[in-house]
């Protein structure tokens, strides 16, 4: 290394010619003039001028003397520092020092020099530059290797270098210190870590962000030196991995940031350090965990990273993760699922599992981090995201959490419309995400008001923008409209008739205000700000803020002028806004950025505001119905039939008729509607008549021309148009015309002399439109209706069977196979109660006389004649017919008050008639009236024979109507302080009373001790109670006790004397007393108030009497099983982690196509009666009205979200481990076709109908929810499987007969459900029909019940002995036997003990399509049930005689 000794020049330095001596004594700009020629003199020589070489060697090591190394000015030294690099080109590869002190020295010196190179604009920066370059390109530093500082040298270098790079460099610069730094890793023994470290610090975060430059500089060193450095960092990261030894570097606290900026330069870097992540993923230390989650959420999710392909083991341990027990290493997977699934698509489909089960996590954060992670990705690309993934941002628009379900709706409405409205990525995708718009508006179903608003407001932004033209909006409307499902369009209407009600509230508000002050108005200002606010959301702030709005508006007039005209029908869709507006901008305060108030206020002005609808949008609508009659309209490009959008549009206009009548008023409009009415489709004809009648009000005054039309095709449509269409054109006349007694009477006349019996079709009409001129002008025909009743009406239709009916062993057939002479007898009886409705009064006593007929035609099963001629399917018609008509009638005061007990509880025995379709219509008939408070409390004691039903979504959803109509009663009293004197028929618990009455009156309940008998008491019992006990308001308990107790120191009012029936009454009362004692921790205490019990039903307590006797059979109060009924939460628990990806947990049963794995209806003491799923449910429908609303306005209560919870405390625990149903998201969405779509494939019981069933082994909740899917989709996708049970028809011969003596069939009791075929059977089936039962029935009947023995009916003539037999006859009996069933009846009818017990396994399976609201597109009609298949039932019927 160290050059020879100079020879010949014995130490004299030679200058080169022209430089003179450089020593201190010269200045120092001389001393730099010299050194520039000294460094022009190296710089042009070369390596092979070897006399050069050895004249100025002398003059080398003299540059490198201290004088020089440590002289105070830059100049010089930067100029002496480039000799130096010059003469280590010239000399190498050996150099001129021999010293290794010196050789040091002068690198050391070198390095400090290139501290010049930071400054870019220096006029000695080319000079820095070629030393850098010199030194870079002889790769002098190489000397250094065999130096022991080398690594001091190298490190200084590196530091130096590092800290001089900035963004005023070019490519040279960066390239000749990559050259420099990368020589020294590449041709150097080994790499220190202090060297390791200059270069890896600028890969820190921090250091990155200050100087991007050195970062690159370090970047570009790494990848070129990557094989050379690669085992020095293997080593540093194995020291502090795996070893721990942090301390062997200042990095260690950076170890993870730098394996992901390594990593990102070149992956080989780390081909040694990736498997210790693996191990790191396992550490016992959460956060250490953490940070190897955060770096490889990095890794992996990075854009073009493959490292999930190339280290599966690695990714495999990384999604282990997602079930990690550390709350926040879950929530960091989550977060990195959106990356992953933008970048690295083909990695989805491994997400999907793990963040399916992340969706259920217990924490909050998660679940909206998953929702937040799949929806960012579906709104970048849609193809991004699967439909499982989609389904779990779904689901959770159902969570527990409103942060979780805000962000779930607020996803899923961004991506409809960005893909459906706005059609961003073609048709295919608007295809694939179509249920969106289904699935948010299913969501206005729920409790909470927060989500009721958030529907509204996404609706008004993203399903329809309110910003759009008009001509736009509404045909975004128009074809929304047509593509929605059934319960999406009752969601809909309900959301506009909501909104209707609240801008009538706040219209009637500011009529209050206008009002001068007086105490009496500051009380209904109250009473109507309380109103007010159960629409707003957090009702204690609203309510607060409502009144201070009251005070603002008393005070400032403009405001109140503006919120006038925007509560004005007349006010136009751009005048809302600007309204909204400037109330808005007047209420605010620049100063207070976030305003409660002002938020408030704007919720209620959202919710207010006509965004949508105002004249000009209905003229718009219109004419777009107008192009689809014509074929002129896109319907196919939007994905509509043109017939499917005409009627669409139709039904639109009628239910914006209802909320917004006045924006109909134009000509336009109008003429329109009467070229419609001319339309041969009856439907679009129906609407048409429908929106007349609601809008038609001002037609005669201001539409003459459209008058002087209309009433001539009114006039034809009542007399021999469709009966529906006969109906509303009635009506219609009644609602446009001031001239109605003229209209009227040019109706009734002919039609009242062209009634002929043997032209049913043109009868039918007739009856329809008589009935309801009737009911409309009672008094003008009063003479002549009587005479056509009596005459008419009941000789010559009801009691005249004219036409044998079709033989069949069905108990229901469609409509369109009803005969037309019972149509006829139906449209006979509801004809007769219209008439009795319109007169509002019995004075000539006609009521009686009705109500005896109906009870007539309850007792004969149908056939009032009793000449055999009517059809099963056309007695259950008339038997519902009439069942209806009582209870319509029951809700005049005038006749409910001649209603007798004996027809009341005869009515009642229609819940458990024979055939599913008549349970199931008066069953919604019964709930339409309870839920408008029109019905006597009694009524709802019906319910309680529900629990009877076999069938157990029948029961499912009778328990549902009665929480909604519990509730509504509750909420009623709540805003009605004042209707104290109507308690006794308001208030549930009331209803204890009658259900005792009643089923002490119940024809099953015949002995009184009997234990299979008491426990159908105890059951029916318990349907009523447990919801009544689920929540002890104001101490209802006790009260229900202290009820129960006094009813035991009376009478029956109705047999005073019959000591039998006394005993049958307090048994039931001990029953109920079991059950409050049961469940109840409280019922000891003080009764709040003492109870009033009903006059007709109880008589007066008699002093003298004092009955404290316990009439309960001993072994019957083993079956009381403690604890008090136990709730949930309003929206279901959101599931547990699971403990593998593919299975989950259902929450919320709702409409929304949730599961819920609970029972209903169960009592005390049984075990599990229903594990089938509850779906949801549907709005009421009448059949005379068509349109109709969702649930009623009192359940959309935020309070009722708790109260609903309160309610139900009993729906997921029960006793004896049974897995209970969530019902709190529906009681509030419940409505009349939710009786009417429940499951067609009922499970009929044995003679004891409700019996409690043996108790089952417990089975886990998972397995259970498997199970009940399994049932449920197998039973969706099989037809009613067929099976007879309980009595044949009369005309057939039963095989079990024979071992039987021939014996009547009973007048009372109920009949037994007898199985239906499905309606698609043909006829020769028919005759397999008793083979079938043989193989079937075993799967449909109770667990552990016996065969129902099958009897030959006969003519009504039975001894009355058979009537107090133990074990009553299946005529008379309804559902099973008892257990201790004659071995003989068995035996009639040929089944084994095996065959019984089979029915266990099938008993809970039921068809539960058509009552839940996802699977229930087609499923909604009208509550004629036009369409429902014939089901299987066991239930019982009264007849005739009296025991």
């Amino acid at each position: 290394m160290a050059h020879s000794k100079p020879k010949g020049n014995d130490g004299k330095i030679t200058y080169p010619p022209g430089v003179k001596e450089i020593s201190d004594k010269i200045s120092k700009e001389e001393m730099v003039r010299r050194l520039k020629m000294v460094v022009k003199t190296f710089m042009d020589m070369d390596q092979d001028s070897e006399e050069e070489k050895e004249r100025y060697l002398n003059l080398a090591l003299h540059l490198a003397s201290d004088f020089f190394l440590k002289h105070p000015d830059k100049d010089v030294r930067l100029l002496v520092a480039c000799c130096l690099a010059d003469i280590f080109r010239i000399y190498a590869p050996e150099a001129p020092y021999t010293s290794p002190d010196k050789l040091k020295d002068i690198f050391m010196f070198i390095t400090r020099q290139l501290k010049g190179l930071e400054d870019t604009k220096s006029p000695q920066f080319n000079r820095y530059f070629y030393l850098l370059e010199n030194i870079a390109w002889v790769k002098s530093y190489n000397i250094c290797f065999e130096l022991e500082d080398s690594n001091e040298i190298f490190t200084q270098l590196y530091k130096t270098l590092f800290s001089v790079i900035n963004n005023g460099h070019n490519q040279k610069v960066h390239m000749h210190m990559v050259d420099l730094m990368s020589s020294i890793v590449c041709e150097g023994d080994t790499v220190s870590q202090e060297l390791l470290d200059s270069v890896l610090v600028n890969l820190v975060p921090a250091h990155k962000n200050l100087n991007k430059q050195a970062y690159d500089l370090a970047k570009a060193l790494l990848k070129r030196t990557a094989q050379a450095i690669e085992p020095y960092i293997t080593n540093f990261f194995n020291q502090v991995l795996m070893l721990g030894k942090t301390s062997i570097s200042d990095l260690s606290e950076h170890v993870f940031d730098l394996i992901l900026e390594l990593y990102n330069i070149d992956s080989h870097l780390l081909l040694s350090v990736l498997p210790q992540l693996e191990f790191k993923l396992k550490s016992n230390d959460n956060e250490e965990r953490l940070q190897v989650v955060k770096l490889l959420a990095k890794m992996f999710g990075a854009k073009d990273s493959e490292l999930a392909s190339q280290n599966k083991p690695l990714w495999q341990c990384y999604l282990g993760r997602f079930n990690d027990i550390h709350v926040p290493i879950r929530l960091e997977c989550v977060k990195f699922a959106s990356h992953c699934l933008m970048n690295h698509p083909d990695l989805a489909k491994d997400l999907t599992e793990y963040l399916k089960v992340r969706s259920h996590d217990p924490e909050e954060a998660i679940r909206h981090d998953v929702i937040v992670s799949i929806v960012t990705a579906a709104k970048k690309d849609l193809l991004l995201v699967n439909d499982h993934l989609l389904n779990f941002v779904r689901e959770r628009t159902l969570d527990k959490r409103w942060r979780v379900r805000k962000e779930a709706m607020m996803g899923l409405a961004q991506i409809y419309k960005k893909y459906s409205l706005q059609a961003e990525a073609g048709k295919d995708s608007a295809k694939q995400i179509s249920w969106i718009k289904d699935k948010l508006l299913h969501i206005y179903y729920q409790n909470s008001i927060d989500d009721r608003l958030l529907v509204e407001r996404i609706f008004a932004q993203y399903m329809v923008p309110h910003n759009l033209e008009t001509t736009e909006r509404m045909k975004c409307l128009y074809y929304l409209y047509a593509t929605l499902d059934s319960n999406a369009v009752k969601a809909l209407n309900e959301m506009w008739k909501c909104q209707n009600m609240l801008r009538h509230h706040v219209k009637d508000l500011l009529d209050l205000i206008k009002k001068p002050k007086s105490e009496a108005g500051s009380k209904a200002i109250f009473s109507k700000v309380m109103v007010i606010t159960r629409n707003l959301p957090d009702p204690g702030k609203g309510q607060d803020f409502l009144k201070k709005f009251t005070q603002v508006l008393e005070e400032d007039e403009k405001i109140r002028g503006q919120l006038e005209k925007l509560v004005s029908p007349m006010c136009s869709c751009k005048q809302a806004e600007v309204c909204v507006r400037d109330i808005t901008k007047k209420l605010g305060n620049p100063k207070q950025p976030t305003n409660p108030f002002l938020e408030m206020i704007k919720f209620l002005l959202e919710r207010i505001a006509p965004v949508h609808i105002d004249t000009e949008s209905i003229s718009s609508l219109i004419k777009l119905v107008n192009k689809s009659i014509d074929g002129t309209a896109d319907d196919e490009d939007e994905g509509v039939p043109t017939d499917e959008a005409i009627r669409a549009g139709l039904e639109l206009l009628k239910v914006l008729s209802f909320t917004h009548p006045i924006s109909f008023h134009s000509a336009e409009t109008f003429e329109s509607l009467l070229a419609c009415l001319k339309m041969d489709d009856e439907k679009v004809a129906e609407a048409a008549l429908q929106i007349f009648k609601n809008t038609g009000n001002k037609i005669e005054e201001d539409f003459p021309h459209i008058r002087s039309a209309l009433l001539p095709v009114l006039q034809q449509k009542a007399k021999k148009g469709p009966s529906r269409q006969a109906k509303y054109s009635i009506h219609c006349i009644h609602a446009i015309f001031s001239s109605k007694e003229t209209q009227f009477a040019q109706i009734f006349e002919p039609l009242h002399k062209s009634l002929d019996p043997s032209n049913p079709e043109h009868l039918i009409t007739s009856l329809i439109s008589i009935g309801h001129i009737a009911q409309l002008a009672p008094e003008q025909f009063a003479a002549p209706l009587k005479s056509l009743v009596a005459t008419f009406v009941v000789k010559d239709l009801l009691m005249t069977d004219r036409l044998p009916g079709r033989k069949t062993t069905k108990l229901w057939v469609p409509d369109d196979e009803v005969s037309q002479e019972t149509l006829v007898k139906i449209q006979a009886i509801k004809m007769m109660v219209r008439w009795l409705i319109g007169m509002k009064n019995n004075h000539s006593k006609s009521g009686n006389s009705t109500l005896r007929l109906l009870t007539a035609i309850l007792h004969t099963d149908g056939d009032l004649t009793e000449h055999g001629k009517l059809s099963k399917p056309d007695m259950s018609r008339l038997r519902l017919a009439a069942a209806c008509a009582i209870v319509k009638l029951a809700q005049e005061p005038c006749y409910h008050e001649i209603i007798t007990l004996e027809q009341y509880q005869l009515c009642a025995l229609a819940i458990n008639d024979e055939c599913y379709q008549v349970r199931q219509l008066f069953a919604q008939k019964l709930h339409k009236g309870l839920a408008r408070l029109r019905l006597p409390l009694e009524y709802m004691a019906i319910c309680a024979l529900c629990a009877k039903d076999p069938v157990k979504e029948r029961r499912a959803h009778a328990r549902q109507c009665l929480v909604k109509n519990i509730n509504i009663r509750r909420e009623y009293l709540k805003q009605h302080a004042a209707v104290s004197e109507k308690l006794l028929s308001l208030l549930p618990e009331y209803v204890v009373p009658y259900t005792i009455h009643l089923l002490a009156h119940d024809p099953d309940y015949v002995k009184v001790q009997d234990i299979e008998q008491l426990k159908d008491i105890k059951e029916c019992l318990w349907f009523i109670l447990e919801i009544l006990m689920a929540k002890n308001e104001n101490n209802s308990h006790a009260f229900i006790r202290k009820m129960v107790e006094n009813i035991k120191q009376t009478k029956d009012a109705q047999a005073p004397d019959d000591p039998k029936m006394n005993e049958k009454m307090y048994t039931v009362c001990d029953v109920a007393m079991n059950i409050v004692i049961s469940k109840s921790t409280t019922y000891s205490l003080e009764s709040p108030k003492d109870p009033v019990l009903p006059a007709r039903f109880f008589t007066q307590p008699d002093k003298n009497f004092s009955n404290n006797k316990n009439y309960l059979p001993a072994e019957l109060k083993s079956f009381f099983t403690p604890g008090k009924p136990k709730s949930t939460n309003v929206l279901g628990a959101v599931n547990k982690p699971l403990s593998s990806a593919g299975k989950q947990m259902q929450t919320k049963s709702s409409r929304m196509e949730t599961v819920s794995n609970a029972s209903s209806g169960s009592n005390p003491g049984s075990p599990g009666r229903i594990k089938g799923r509850l779906d949801g449910t549907e709005l009421d429908q009448s059949e005379n009205e068509d349109f109709t609303m969702m649930s009623s306005p009192l359940s959309g209560k935020k309070g009722d979200k708790r109260d609903d919870s309160d309610l139900l405390r009993s729906e997921i625990e029960k006793p004896r481990g049974r897995k209970k149903q969530s019902l709190l998201d529906q009681e509030d969405s419940l409505n009349l076709d939710d009786l009417s779509k429940s499951a067609q494939e009922p499970k009929p019981r044995g003679g004891q109908r409700g019996r409690k069933r043996p108790a089952a082994a417990p089975e886990p909740d998972d397995q259970r929810l498997k199970e009940d899917l399994l049932e449920n989709e197998d039973e969706q996708n099989s037809p009613p499987k067929k099976a007879r049970r309980g009595r044949p028809p009369k005309s057939a011969k039963s095989p079990g007969a024979k071992e039987e003596p021939a014996i009547k069939t009973p007048k009372r009791g109920r009949k037994k459900a007898a199985e239906i075929p499905p309606e698609d059977d043909e006829e020769p089936v028919e005759m397999n029909e008793e083979q079938e039962a043989e193989s079937t029935e075993p799967k449909r009947r109770g667990r552990g019940a016996s065969k129902t023995p099958k009897k030959t009916p006969q003519k009504p003539e039975q001894t009355e002995s058979s009537l107090d037999s133990p074990h009553s006859t299946p005529q008379k009996r309804r559902g099973r036997p008892p257990k201790n069933a004659a071995p003989q009846e068995k035996k009639s009818v040929g089944r084994s003990k095996k065959a019984a017990s089979r029915e266990a396994e099938s008993d809970d399976e039921m068809d539960v399509s058509q009552n839940s609201p996802a699977a229930s597109d087609n499923a909604s009609q009208e509550d004629e049930a036009t369409e429902e298949e014939a089901s299987p039932i066991v239930v019982r019927r009264r007849s005739a005689k009296k025991r």
